[in-house]
């Protein structure tokens, strides 16, 4: 049955959806008319089966229509993303470097049998998408790809601050969309591009945010080799693959830079 409510303004608006206050303590999180409702179901059965690891996510309700669009229910968590606070508090940079890698190794820490995608998978079709990628590139990622350890682990796929949530009851891990079971060392890498790419482009404006996002990175990193020690030389070996993938999300802004990855640290080896 579909629902016809009074939705007043978006809290926040998304690349396939826009979030609204919703009744109950829950948010909608209400898809364009173009999303396909199996994706929709796919994100439903992924969240429920990533909350019964027990890692702190957002307890994932029913999927309703409402003005023939298709929406999914969230437990509502009142904070702000990482990003923001980062934004907000920059002096608190290293520490939420540290939490950022704490949070990433206890999820790693995990596996999951239900459903997930296997990284490996999801990462050479990236690269098989990333038409600005030279073909002796686009051959030399696949072929490094095909060298790495596969992994089984719990692996978000997209673990950046914007997808942490800092609430009075603590951290909260949203947007499991690219979420899989693979080498845990590939999820680093891809945090390592995200923030790191940020840095070097015109994502992030301004000398000193671009120091902070650095500075950021450094706590992340030192934290999680602390927490995790060993693995530093293949996880160098997976940024270029990583940021060969990351070439298929079309970003013009970044793909100089990504394409200067890829070619350099191959080079170095």
């Amino acid at each position: 049955m579909e629902l016809k409510p009074e939705l007043g303004p978006p809290i926040a608006l998304g690349r396939t959806a826009e979030i609204y206050a919703w009744q109950d303590n829950q948010v909608l999180k209400l898809f364009y008319d173009w999303f396909p409702l199996e994706s929709i179901e796919y994100e439903a059965q992924i969240a429920r089966s990533i909350s019964a690891t027990g890692l702190p996510v957002p307890t994932v309700g029913d999927i309703i229509q409402i003005n023939q669009r298709n929406g999914l229910l969230y437990e509502r968590l009142n904070g702000e993303s990482m990003f923001a606070a980062l934004i907000h508090r920059p002096w608190n940079v290293l520490r939420y470097g540290r939490h950022l890698a704490e949070l990433q190794a206890d999820m790693h820490a995990r596996s999951i049998q239900t459903g997930l995608p296997f990284q490996r998978q999801k990462i050479a079709n990236k690269i098989h998408q990333a038409s600005t990628l030279p073909p002796q590139l686009q051959a030399k990622s696949l072929s490094v790809l095909e060298e790495l350890p596969e992994g089984n682990r719990l692996c978000h796929g997209d673990f950046h601050p914007g997808n942490i949530l800092v609430t009075p009851k603590g951290y909260r891990i949203i947007d499991w969309i690219d979420a899989s079971c693979g080498n845990p060392l590939a999820d680093v890498a891809r945090t390592s591009i995200l923030a790191l790419g940020a840095a070097e482009t015109l994502q992030v404006k301004g000398a000193l945010p671009k120091v902070w996002v650095r500075l950021f990175h450094h706590a992340y990193i030192s934290r999680y080799f602390q927490i995790c020690p060993g693995g530093r030389d293949e996880y160098l070996r997976w940024l270029p693959v990583v940021a060969a993938a990351r070439l298929s999300e079309d970003i013009i802004e970044l793909q100089p830079w990504l394409i200067a990855q890829v070619a350099s640290r191959y080079a170095e080896r």
